[in-house]
């Protein structure tokens, strides 16, 4: 009876090394980008109230995140070829609950900044290294469900924010960072063991060195790659233009827009976080059931109708509908284009994750402008939140015909790639 080899136990892992792995991804999404940027939100009031900051220096201090997840996203790669992508994973996980338990203590507004700027670092850097850790240890045909468990994480920490925050500030802010911190310690600890062994780095390198054979057998990408990832990267793009409206600006076109209210505000947020448990399950669902062209091609539609529907809605059950819908998106995306990047590179671990790692900087860079951008409109609008809105819709329409432009780019390739083999056999 032979044993099996080591390399045969890393490519197929057990079912609950598995699970094990996506409980560890879905603790450090949860940690570094569900909790690290969402659970700021609803600190905002009490901020100021508390008179930690002015109210102009809370939205620059969140900013601060933003710009950081922008670094973590561009250095997530090099850290983890200079240690490893669970050594990485686990030191941001515990930059994280640093940062909370720093926040409790409002030194200085500059104090405050490096903290906030910390977290987004920390998450950029999780988002880039956590799929490409998890995800070649889980049979090609269920990725996408575990993706979509993976980034679950972002889900949980929206309505978190919603939920978990308020029950902490009835003990104080400055419990609440804490309460938070300790929530973070104890996930890092939850999973600190939970991680491969190995992450998509290691598996890259020895399938360059030891199994170079295996990868020059591989089938030769299509001629029309480089657009098409060039065209992946702008839809991407895309649907961080599309999303930040209602992100930024849902509570606030509820409670002062409608006029219902902060406090019907916030249970729309509430919403919201439904919608955003509810979409990386099930996108990553569809993009194992109907394949990620036709899920991200159709759920692109949806969206782009949808968000137009809020900016013409002025009854709160449609808006609360609609919201549920749009909460859906923003951590539901993750794992649809996660599933493109492994169908535009099939088999080239190394390349996806170097694809992942930019349309995560592009995702981060766009999402960032965007947001000053929008506000700015906001501003000069006279705070038409319908017009943000409409501006949300019309950036995923056009992502929608990018998909399909990607599309017509592979069949007409497809047609070329066969006259060109017909050719070839009628002058043999």
């Amino acid at each position: 009876m032979s044993t099996p080899s080591l390399a045969g136990a890393q490519a197929a892992p057990g079912a609950a090394a598995i699970w094990r792995a996506i409980f560890a991804g879905l603790c450090a999404s949860l940690v570094g980008i569900g909790l690290a940027r969402f659970a700021y939100t609803p600190l905002l009031p009490s901020l100021i109230e508390a008179h930690w900051f002015a109210a102009t220096d809370v939205v620059f201090l969140g900013a601060a995140n933003l710009a950081g997840y922008l670094l973590g996203a561009l250095a997530g790669r090099p850290l983890a070829r200079r240690f490893s992508n669970r050594a990485v994973l686990r030191a941001m996980m515990l930059l994280v609950t640093l940062a909370f338990a720093a926040c409790a203590f409002p030194v200085s507004e500059a104090w405050f900044f490096v903290w906030r700027l910390a977290s987004g670092i920390a998450g950029g850097a999780i988002m880039v290294l956590v799929a490409a850790t998890v995800l070649p240890h889980v049979p090609a045909a269920r990725k996408g469900t575990a993706s979509g468990a993976v980034f679950l994480g972002l889900g949980l920490g929206i309505a978190g924010s919603g939920t978990l925050v308020p029950l902490l500030l009835g003990f104080g802010l400055r419990d609440t960072w804490l309460g938070l911190a300790l929530f973070s310690a104890l996930l890092s600890a939850a999973s600190w063991f939970c991680w491969p062994g190995t992450g998509v780095a290691a598996t890259a390198a020895g399938a360059a060195g030891g199994d170079a054979g295996a990868q020059a057998a591989l089938p030769p990408l299509p001629a029309d790659t480089p657009r098409t990832v060039l065209l992946l990267y702008v839809e991407y793009g895309l649907m961080a233009l599309g999303l930040v409206p209602a992100m930024v600006f849902l509570v606030d076109f509820v409670a002062r827009g409608l006029g219902a209210g902060a406090h019907l505000g916030a249970l729309f947020w509430i919403l919201y976080g439904v919608g955003a448990i509810a979409g990386p399950p099930l996108y990553g669902f569809l993009a194992d059931r109907f394949g990620p062209t036709r899920s991200m091609r159709a759920v692109m539609l949806v969206q782009a109708l949808v968000v137009a529907a809020l900016a013409l809605s002025t009854k709160l059950v449609a808006v609360g509908l609609l919201t549920i819908v749009i909460g859906s998106f923003p951590p539901g995306i993750v794992p649809l284009m996660l599933a493109r990047v492994h169908q535009t590179l099939p088999d080239r671990h190394a390349r996806q994750h170097a694809m992942w790692s930019r349309a995560t900087t592009v995702f981060a860079a766009s999402q960032a402008l965007c947001g000053y951008a929008y506000s700015a409109i906001f501003s000069l609008s006279g705070g038409r939140h319908a017009l943000l809105f409409a501006i949300g819709a019309a950036a995923l329409a056009i992502g929608f015909l990018v998909d399909c432009a990607i599309r017509r780019a592979r069949r007409a390739a497809g047609r070329d790639g066969a006259l060109s083999q017909a050719a070839l056999r009628a002058a043999r």
